[in-house]
């Protein structure tokens, strides 16, 4: 009885009998060697010679692929570790394989990273160890790039209708631009930056990376402040594609009033104290305390002087209430008692409110205007 047995076309040994790949495997193109000679040229592992990591000095940005992203790392080992991880291959044949990385800083741009690898292969244990150096090179992204050369594709201006805005409203304009390009900055849109915000004579203007950018803080702008803006298209260029480049400037115009001033509409029911301006205008009347109500539709306000505002307030004594409709107090000027419109949110046994003096005489104010901010002080206790 003759038996068949398959030889090593290299020695010439006895090559055991092996079993046949499982269905959708591979074939070892090697299959045929022994395992001498298989283990002459195996290599456990893949290693590239060299790993280059590109990082951003301005930002810390790592460049994968053909895009700078943010990993969040606070030095780069973990990100070379993670390069080093992705670039190393594992031989087919290999089961049940265990790697460990030591990495080595060499210096700030230098990372020596230590692989030691084990696995089964034809039914033998197999350790190997390679040494990948990894160069972390600076450069500057596209981002940093363009905010240091001053790129802008829109302008939003903020002002206001018949007066400058307040440094608490110029302030809040800043911040609503600055969280929401950091909203679009967590969600990745890497092309969301402010290049600059500038104070000007009469109010705000901010420069900002796209148009569509521009276009989001102006509407957020106007949601929390009030009043309205417009757009206006510029030609400024054309791209390598011949395609026209425009930047837009959003005008912002702020409400003509702001909440907390004192105003007096003139129609000879007291002065109002604007309380909002989201929408339509609205505000309570300082001599009985009823609500107001202001349309800006097309851009109209109500035709009312300036009386003040709740920051000129002062806190004085409250001498007494004399009925439904009138209170004494002392004036805060000449400390003489005078009697007054009584509105209904005074608190009767109060010892002090805030009043406001102006050309329109002297009106007691809330003690906060809804938003919890007291007027001209504390009620004593």
């Amino acid at each position: 009885m003759s038996e068949s047995r398959e030889f090593c076309p290299r020695c010439g040994e006895t090559i055991p009998e092996r079993p046949e790949p499982r269905p959708g495997e591979p074939r070892d193109p090697d299959r045929v060697l022994c395992n001498d000679c298989y283990f002459e040229e195996f290599d456990l592992v893949d290693a590239p010679e060299r790993i280059e990591i590109r990082v951003c000095a301005q930002c810390g940005v790592v460049h994968r692929g053909n895009r700078w992203v943010d990993v969040g790392a606070d030095d780069y080992v973990d990100v070379a570790v993670e390069e080093v991880s992705e670039a190393l291959a594992i031989h087919l044949e290999a089961e049940a394989v265990d790697w460990e990385v030591a990495p080595e800083q060499v210096d700030p741009t230098t990372v020596k990273m230590h692989c030691r690898f084990s696995g089964i292969v034809r039914d033998t244990p197999v350790v190997e160890e390679v040494l990948v150096p990894v160069k972390i090179s600076r450069e500057t992204c596209r981002r940093c790039g363009r905010i240091a050369g001053g790129s802008y594709a829109a302008t939003v201006q903020v002002r206001a209708d018949e007066r400058d805005p307040s440094d608490d409203e110029l302030a809040r304009a800043e911040r609503i631009t600055n969280e929401y390009v950091a909203d679009r900055e967590d969600d990745g849109d890497r092309a969301a930056f402010v290049t600059e915000a500038k104070r000007t004579e009469g109010g705000l203007n901010m420069r900002l990376s796209t148009t569509k950018l521009g276009n989001g803080v102006a509407e957020r702008i106007v949601r929390q402040l009030g009043g309205s803006y417009e757009s206006a298209e510029t030609l400024v260029t054309e791209d390598s594609d011949g395609n026209e480049v425009y930047r837009v400037t959003y005008a912002i115009r702020l409400p003509r009033y702001r909440p907390g001033e004192v105003i007096d509409p003139r129609d000879d029911d007291g002065p109002v104290l604007v309380r909002s301006v989201q929408g339509n205008l609205k505000g309570r009347r300082i001599t009985t305390g009823e609500p107001f109500e202001a349309s800006f539709e097309d851009e109209n306000a109500p035709d009312a002087r300036r009386l003040g505002t709740r920051e000129e307030a002062d806190q004085t004594t409250l001498v007494a209430v004399e009925d439904d409709r009138a209170v004494q107090v002392l004036d805060p000027e000449t400390y003489e008692a005078k009697t007054i419109a009584r509105p209904d949110y005074l608190n009767p046994d109060a010892d002090t409110v805030p009043v406001l003096k102006s050309r329109a005489g002297l009106h007691v104010l809330p003690e906060d205007d809804g938003s919890g901010a007291p007027a001209g002080g504390t009620e004593s206790a």
